[in-house]
C-alpha cells in the first residue's frame, strides 16, 4: 500500500483488499474473538459491513506478517457523503453505514468502522498503523477527511457514566483518559461529538442471556460484562444502543 511508512519494521506489509482480494477472503473468519459476543449481532450492521467487499475494497486494510502471510490486523472503513457540518454528520456507525450503502451522491469522506488487531499482537502499534492506513486510503481516493465513530476501550469499566461526560475525561497531561481516544489524539484526531445511540442491538432476552451469560428476570436496566452502557429489558426484548465518539482526522 503506497504512502505507508514501514521503515520501523521490515517484518510486516500493508495491503488493501483491492490489492490482495485473496487476503480479504481469508480474513473473513478472523478477529471474531476481539469483540464481545453481543457486539457481533447488530441489527443494522449486516447491511453495511456486508457491502465492504468488493464494492469498497480499496478502503479495507490488511496487515500481514511477511514471513508467514498471517493476517495480524484489519481495518474496515466505508466512504460516505458528508457536507462537513455537524448537522449533516450521521448519528453514529449505523447511520453512516446505511447512508453509505443507500445514497447515490458522490462520497466526500471516509468513515472508519473497525480496527481489529490479533490478540497476540496488541501493544505493538498496529491500531495506530490501521488509522494511518485509513488516512492514506482516504487521501488516495480523493476524500478530504477520515471520521471515526470510535468505541472507547475503557468505557465498559464505566457503563453508568454518560458518553458525553466520559468523552471529556482527560489525564494530567491533557490527553484523553480513554486509551483508544488517546491513540487518535496522538495522530491528530479531534473529538467532534459523542453519540449516545450509535449502534443498535435489539433481541429477545434469551439471546441476550446466551451472549452475556446473565439472566434477566424482570423489566429494567441491566449492566453486563463488556457493555458500554446498560441494557434495557422490556416485555422480553433487550434493547442496547452502543455509544460511540466521533473523531475527525483531516487527510
Amino acid at each position: 500500500m503506497n504512502g505507508i511508512d514501514l521503515s520501523a519494521s521490515s517484518l510486516i506489509e500493508v495491503f488493501t483488499a483491492e490489492e490482495r482480494p485473496d487476503l480479504w477472503k481469508r480474513s473473513r473468519s478472523l478477529f471474531l474473538d476481539v469483540w464481545p459476543e453481543y457486539n457481533l449481532h447488530g441489527n443494522e450492521t449486516p447491511s453495511y459491513f456486508g457491502a465492504l467487499f468488493p464494492r469498497y475494497a480499496a478502503f479495507q486494510i490488511l496487515v500481514v506478517e511477511k514471513s508467514s502471510e498471517r493476517i495480524i490486523a484489519r481495518g474496515r472503513s466505508i466512504p460516505f457523503r458528508w457536507d462537513g457540518t455537524q448537522a449533516d454528520l450521521p448519528r453514529g456507525i449505523d447511520a453512516v453505514g446505511l447512508r453509505a450503502v443507500t445514497g447515490d451522491a458522490r462520497s466526500t469522506a471516509l468513515s472508519a468502522l473497525a480496527a481489529e488487531v490479533a490478540t497476540d499482537h496488541r501493544g505493538e502499534g498496529l491500531s495506530r498503523l490501521l488509522i494511518q492506513s485509513m488516512i492514506v486510503a482516504a487521501r488516495s481516493n480523493g476524500l478530504g477527511v477520515l471520521m471515526a465513530p470510535i468505541r472507547p476501550s475503557w468505557k465498559d469499566r464505566y457503563p453508568l457514566i454518560p458518553i458525553d461526560r466520559y468523552a471529556l475525561w482527560t489525564r494530567d497531561d491533557g490527553l484523553p483518559f480513554d486509551p483508544w481516544l488517546r491513540v487518535h489524539a496522538r495522530l491528530g484526531g479531534v473529538i467532534v461529538r459523542p453519540e449516545p445511540k450509535s449502534l443498535l442491538i435489539e433481541a429477545p432476552i434469551n439471546e441476550w442471556a446466551r451472549w452475556t451469560a446473565m439472566l434477566f428476570p424482570d423489566d429494567g436496566d441491566y449492566v453486563f460484562s463488556g457493555g458500554l452502557c446498560p441494557l434495557t429489558v422490556h416485555d422480553g426484548i433487550g434493547t442496547y444502543w452502543e455509544p460511540n465518539v466521533w473523531v475527525r482526522h483531516d487527510v
